[in-house]
C-alpha cells in the first residue's frame, strides 16, 4: 500500500482524536456553567450568580458549549463531517482565546483557572490549524 492510500485513514483518525478530545475537555466546562450555577461557579471563579437572568444566561451558554460538543462528538464518527468540525473547533478556541485576551488588555488578570482556559483555548486552536494543514497536505486531490 503506498503512503497515500493511507493518508485519509490517518488524516481521519487524527481528527477524530482531536474532535473526541475537544468534547472531553469542553463538556465539563459547559455542565459547570450551567447545571447549578450559583452554587458551582462561586467555588472556581470569582463569580456570584444571583437571579434567574443570570442563571438564564449561564444555562443558554452551557447548551451553546454543549451543541458544539454533540456536533464535534457526530462529527468524529463521519469522515465528511471532520474537517468541518475541526474548523469549527479552532473558531470555537480561538474566538474565545481572543476574548479572554481582549479582557487581559481592557480589564487586567482574572482568576488563575481563566488563565489556564486561555492556554488551552490557544493550544487547542493551534493544533488544530496544525491538523487542518497537515490534513491539506496529506490527502490527494482528485
Amino acid at each position: 500500500m503506498s503512503r497515500d492510500e493511507t493518508s485519509p485513514s490517518r488524516v481521519s483518525k487524527l481528527m477524530r482524536l482531536y474532535l473526541l478530545g475537544a468534547v472531553l475537555i469542553v463538556t465539563p466546562i459547559a455542565l459547570s456553567y450551567g447545571i447549578d450555577p450559583a452554587n458551582i461557579l462561586p467555588q472556581f471563579l470569582d463569580i456570584t450568580v444571583e437571579g434567574t437572568d443570570q442563571t438564564q444566561i449561564f444555562r443558554a451558554m452551557m447548551c451553546l458549549y454543549l451543541g458544539a460538543v454533540v456536533f464535534w462528538a457526530v462529527a468524529a464518527f463521519r469522515p465528511d463531517w471532520q474537517r468541518p468540525a475541526v474548523a469549527w473547533a479552532v473558531i470555537f478556541a480561538l474566538s474565545l482565546a481572543l476574548g479572554r485576551i481582549i479582557s487581559l488588555i481592557v480589564d487586567g488578570p482574572a482568576s488563575r483557572l481563566l488563565d489556564i482556559y486561555l492556554a488551552v483555548e490557544l493550544a487547542a486552536g493551534f493544533l488544530g490549524l496544525a491538523i487542518l494543514a497537515y490534513g491539506r497536505r496529506r490527502i490527494p486531490r482528485r
